[in-house]
C-alpha cells in the first residue's frame, strides 16, 4: 500500500485552502520553491496533477481524494492530541495551523444555535474552523473532502458519512415597525409584495421567494431583492428600513417582542430541516462534535 509523505499532503491542502502557493508557503514556514517541489513529487507518485493552476485554483479529482486524505489524518491526530493530553497534560504543545478540524455550517446556524454548542470544544483548545456556506449548499464540502462535517438541508448521507436529524429552523418575514406600516399597510400581501425590496442572504438564497411562493399560493415569484452576506446583517438593514427580510424566527424572536420587528406574514412560517452530517469514522472528536451539536438544536430547534 502507497504511504504518501504527510508534508506533502499538508503542501497540497495548504495550496487548496489557501488559494496558491505564496500564502501555503507563508502558512507552513517554508520557502515557496518548498511548496512546488513537495506538490510535484506527490503528482509524480501519483501519476497524475492534483492542482489546476487556474484563477482561482481548484484541485483536480484526484486531489480532492487525496485532500480528504488528509482531512482524515488532521482528525486522527486531533484524536491522539486529546488522549495525550489526558493522560499527560504537559506533553502537548501548541496546535499547529494545519491540523484545524473543518467544518461548514450555514450562516443562519452560525447566527443562532451553532456557535453556542461548539463552546466547550472551542475552549478546551479543539482547533476549529468553521465555514459559511448557504445551507443548500454546505454538503459540497463534505462531498468534496475539504470538512469533516457539515450542518445541511440534504437529507439523504453522503457516500462514507453518516447522518443525525437536528430539527427544523421556521423562518418568518418580518420588517421595522415603521415600514411595515407606511409600505406595506400592517403586512405583507399578494398585492404588495412586488413592490417590496427583499434582503437577501446572496444570489444563492432562495428562501425569501419560497416563502412568499408558499405564502400565496403561488408557484413562481419575482422579487425585488437586496442581497447582506450575513445573518445578522440582514436583520440590521431591516431595521434600518431597508425591506423586509425572511430570517429565522429564532433570530428575531427578541426584537419582534420589544416591538422593533414586525412579523408582516403571521399567519405563514417555512420550516427548514437540518441534518448534520460528518465521516463515518471511529474517532472521540466527530462523536464529541455529534453529541454536542445535537443537544444544542434539540435544545433550540423544532422537532422535525
Amino acid at each position: 500500500m502507497t504511504t504518501f509523505d504527510p508534508a506533502a499532503l499538508e503542501a497540497l491542502a495548504a495550496i487548496v485552502e489557501e488559494g496558491g502557493f505564496e500564502r501555503a508557503a507563508q502558512r507552513l514556514n517554508v520557502t515557496q520553491s518548498a511548496v512546488s517541489q513537495r506538490l510535484r513529487a506527490l503528482e509524480a507518485m501519483v501519476g497524475t496533477v492534483l492542482v489546476v493552476r487556474s484563477r482561482p485554483l481548484r484541485p483536480t479529482s484526484a486531489g480532492h481524494l487525496l485532500l480528504k486524505h488528509t482531512k482524515q489524518l488532521r482528525l486522527l491526530r486531533a484524536d491522539l492530541e486529546r488522549d495525550l493530553r489526558d493522560l499527560a497534560p504537559s506533553s502537548t504543545g501548541g496546535t499547529r495551523e494545519e491540523e484545524r478540524i473543518s467544518l461548514a455550517i450555514n450562516a443562519d446556524s452560525i447566527a443562532t444555535w451553532a456557535l453556542p454548542a461548539l463552546n466547550q470544544l472551542a475552549r478546551q483548545g479543539l482547533p476549529l474552523e468553521i465555514i459559511t456556506d448557504d445551507q443548500d449548499f454546505t454538503h459540497e464540502w463534505l462531498r468534496e473532502g475539504q470538512v469533516l462535517g457539515c450542518v445541511t438541508t440534504v437529507k439523504q448521507a453522503l457516500r462514507g458519512c453518516k447522518v443525525v436529524a437536528l430539527g427544523a429552523m421556521p423562518y418568518v418575514c418580518v420588517a421595522q415597525a415603521g415600514f411595515a406600516q407606511e409600505r406595506l399597510g400592517g403586512a405583507l400581501t399578494a398585492h404588495n409584495f412586488r413592490d417590496t425590496p427583499f434582503v437577501a442572504f446572496n444570489r444563492k438564497d432562495d428562501m425569501q421567494a419560497e416563502f412568499v411562493g408558499k405564502a400565496f399560493g403561488l408557484k413562481r415569484v419575482s422579487l425585488h431583492q437586496l442581497f447582506v452576506p450575513s445573518s445578522e446583517g440582514q436583520v440590521r438593514a431591516v431595521l434600518a428600513g431597508w425591506g423586509v427580510s425572511v430570517v429565522p424566527e429564532l433570530l428575531v424572536r427578541g426584537l419582534v417582542a420589544q416591538g422593533e420587528l414586525v412579523n408582516v406574514a403571521p399567519t405563514a412560517s417555512v420550516p427548514v430541516r437540518l441534518y448534520w452530517h460528518c465521516w463515518n469514522l471511529e474517532s472521540v472528536v466527530l462523536d464529541q462534535l455529534t453529541a454536542a451539536l445535537t443537544q444544542a438544536a434539540g435544545e433550540a430547534l423544532s422537532p422535525a
